[in-house]
């Protein structure tokens, strides 16, 4: 099944996607919370605004550096556990939504990731019922300001920037997150494809090791890392991630001033 989060020009509504990706059945209310009822209203996807899939209630976990290829290219190994660090919910934008680059970063980087919705309350959970927390997975884009992230020694302010989490096009709850592939274009032109499964940390390990620093509340959102190909986005570019039985994601990159 796949969620959506759109607008026709009135507040936000979700609705099912049908499988060719060209029609929205409205449903009522957050499917997050409330039981999923149609509304018997229908609309075609180009018809419609998409929004990001989900605004994390509390946060954005992101983790670092869980494709052995990626944490080479960075110039180290990937570490023995997983390397996580917080996103502000007021990072997360959706579909073609610009990527504003600020005047205080002159290297911005894509990462094209699969991201984690989770479903229901989640604390010090095993890597056995991990999954069972899981209400979807999305695709996302974990925009860094390179230079920042190098000279700050931590990755608050690199990572987590306004417009720097892209997250959609929906979120899809059936899916085997270690059976997929993500692929990365620029500007057309592919930069990253990899195999889900090059996971350091899977997503069950994942779930795990954050539930136990902090609780996972329904909506928050884990990135899972990216494979290697990162470099770098100027403004005037196109960043587009897609991910097989999910989507693709493309977002604009334009200058703040």
């Amino acid at each position: 099944m796949r969620i959506a989060r759109f607008t026709t020009g009135e507040d936000p509504a979700y609705g099912l996607v049908d499988g060719a990706g060209e029609k929205i059945a409205e449903i009522t209310g957050d499917p997050l919370y409330q039981r999923i009822e149609l509304t018997g209203a229908t609309h075609l996807v180009e018809d419609v605004r998409l929004l990001a899939p989900v605004i994390p209630r509390s946060k954005v976990v992101g983790i670092g550096r869980n494709y052995a290829d990626h944490a080479r290219e960075m110039g180290g190994e990937a570490p023995t556990t997983p390397l996580m660090f917080l996103i502000p919910n007021t990072a997360v934008v959706g579909p073609g939504d610009p990527v504003v680059i600020p005047s205080v970063t002159q290297e911005v980087s894509y990462e094209g990731e699969l991201a984690v919705v989770i479903g229901r309350l989640a604390k010090d959970v095993s890597v056995e019922h991990a999954l069972s927390t899981v209400f979807g997975y999305t695709v996302a884009n974990d925009v860094t300001a390179r230079d920042l992230q190098r000279s700050d020694g931590q990755w608050a302010r690199a990572k987590g920037m306004d417009t720097f989490c892209p997250l959609g096009p929906w979120i899809e709850t059936d899916l085997d997150p270690a059976a997929c592939r993500i692929r990365t274009t620029l500007d057309g032109e592919v930069v990253q494809d990899g195999p889900t499964s090059d996971m350091v940390h899977d997503v069950a390990q994942l779930i795990a090791f954050a539930s136990q620093a902090f609780t996972l509340l329904p909506g928050d959102v884990i990135l899972t890392g990216t494979p290697a190909g990162v470099g770098q986005v100027v403004a005037g570019q196109r960043v587009e991630v897609d991910i097989d039985q999910i989507g693709s994601l493309s977002n604009p990159f334009v200058s703040a001033e």
